[in-house]
């Protein structure tokens, strides 16, 4: 019997080393980095509001972005200055004619997150505009050869990614690098319909997530471990393909893959 046939239905599997360089451990959710997930927004997503709206294309736009500090805030208020019109539709909702940065506010929990325009985020571009439906600052950035992380809000780059630290009293961190669940989300979480790290559709990248996502996991930790990181987990991946014998060992699949539907067989004919 395959270990994936007994693990509980949300199992995860983890590995962790020492910092090189600090007082931290890092913690890696190898199941979720080692899968293929992919962002499958305007291919499927349904996006997060209480009911499937995939028609809409908004993704997890919908609420607008959460701003994680004052340094963020700053970033984007000052990119958002230099974004052209044509790769923004509600350009002239956020920016004044006298040039006056209009993007954020404070709701009602007290979080400073940006501002809405017709019931999403104010740089979310709809079906139809000219550069076509999706974030103005990612397509910007696209077209001007820039790294989308490089301009968009903290929290829109590192999805679905979550770096958590947490500090012991005596100065040694433990930094846990992980899937972005529902539950981070808050309550509001909860009333999502759709949400792809749990969606078997959205397991369909043609690479792991750690390649595919190496830039922004760079980002959250730094080379280094990233390089550490990758190293092991390309050494497993070799350690278990059929030249290797039968000593290696396999990734767990993820739980949202494991819970898919089986394909429906069609008849010969």
């Amino acid at each position: 019997m395959a270990a994936c046939d007994v693990a509980p239905d949300t199992a995860h599997e983890w590995v962790s080393f020492e910092d090189d360089e600090e007082e931290r451990t890092w913690v890696f959710d190898v199941t979720f980095l080692t899968s293929n997930w992919t962002c499958i927004f305007g291919a499927g997503c349904q996006g997060v509001l209480t009911g499937p709206a995939p028609e809409m294309v908004q993704g997890c736009c919908s609420y607008g972005a959460h701003f994680t500090d004052a340094d963020d805030i700053a970033k984007i208020e000052q990119l958002a200055g230099q974004l052209p019109g044509e790769f923004w539709q509600f350009r002239d909702r956020g920016v004044t004619k006298k040039g006056a940065v209009r993007i954020a506010r404070v709701n009602k929990d007290g979080d400073t997150v940006t501002r809405q325009a017709d019931g999403a985020c104010i740089f979310l571009n709809r079906p139809g505009w000219k550069t076509g439906a999706g974030c103005a600052l990612h397509q910007w950035a696209e077209a001007t050869d820039q790294r989308p992380l490089d301009v968009k809000p903290n929290v829109c780059w590192q999805l679905p990614l979550r770096r958590e630290d947490a500090e012991d009293g005596d100065g040694h961190v433990t930094s846990t690098v992980r899937q972005w669940d529902r539950k981070h989300w808050g309550a509001g979480g909860d009333e999502f319909h759709w949400w792809c790290t749990e969606s078997h559709e959205a397991f369909v990248g043609v690479a792991p997530v750690y390649e595919t996502l190496r830039d922004e996991l760079v980002e959250l930790c730094n080379e280094k471990v990233v390089d550490k990181l990758t190293a092991y987990l390309r050494a497993r991946v070799a350690s278990s393909t059929p030249a290797a014998g039968s000593g290696g060992t396999v990734f767990l699949p993820h739980p949202a893959v494991r819970r898919a539907p089986a394909p429906t067989r069609r008849p010969a004919r």
